[in-house]
């Protein structure tokens, strides 16, 4: 579950991000990968992107290759481009990356006791798991998508790596087309909080190899709700 569709759950690596319209073109375009305006598969030419975004041309094929490069499209010469597949190998193997960054930030994260805001974390969590169990509203679906990725992206913040924390972004938004295509179910909502409730539980345990196992295990039951199966 991811929420890229809303602005204020962004994750955003640290680093000094500049100005102008090649950034703006990027984030534009990032936006509608996130929030579904841009699903997995579709095409479009360079016209349309440019027409759709607002921005210059130049600033426009700047951010299409920017996005190529994190792999999020394809560019097809003389053509336009195409949006990431999210099939099973994809979905497996941006998950897996996930849990591996999962895994370190909340190593880093016990081991030096940096600040982590479990009980907020766990609050949330809780009333979103409760919700699920006893109704399905129109707005569950994005605010379980908000309360999952507040995990996910606390622990990213354990990286003490630039580099971890900009390729995390990066498959956070990989994720978010993946997710994009497909809508979510209550019992899964709730299932995926409380797996992440045992992530919390091992953290405030400090058990480091508790909260791997606990990641592996929410890792196995995000591929096979989206039908991967590890081997």
């Amino acid at each position: 579950m991811q929420d890229t569709r809303a602005a204020s759950t962004t994750f955003t690596p640290r680093s000094n991000a500049g100005d102008g319209l090649t950034y703006k073109a990027h984030q534009a375009l990032l936006e509608r990968l996130r929030d579904g305006r841009l699903a997995s598969g579709s095409f479009l030419s360079m016209p349309m992107l440019i027409q759709d975004l607002g921005l210059p041309m130049a600033a426009t094929r700047e951010a299409v290759k920017r996005a190529e490069a994190s792999g999020l499209l394809s560019i097809l010469p003389k053509r336009g481009i195409t949006v990431m597949d999210a099939g099973p190998e994809t979905t497996r193997e941006c998950l897996e990356l996930r849990a591996m960054f999962d895994c370190e930030g909340a190593r880093r994260i016990i081991e030096t006791g940096a600040d982590f805001p479990l009980a907020r974390l766990r609050a949330e969590h809780e009333h979103l798991r409760d919700a699920a169990a006893t109704r399905m509203t129109a707005g569950l679906p994005d605010e379980a998508i908000r309360t999952d990725l507040s995990l996910h992206d606390a622990l990213a913040h354990g990286l003490d790596s630039a580099l971890a924390r900009k390729l995390y972004a990066e498959n956070r938004d990989r994720i978010a087309v993946i997710q994009n295509t497909r809508p979510f179910l209550a019992d899964r909502i709730a299932s995926a909080m409380q797996e992440h409730l045992a992530i919390l539980d091992a953290i405030e345990a400090r058990d480091v190899a508790r909260a791997t196992s606990e990641i592996r295990d929410h890792l196995r039951h995000t591929l096979r709700w989206w039908g991967v199966y590890l081997e």
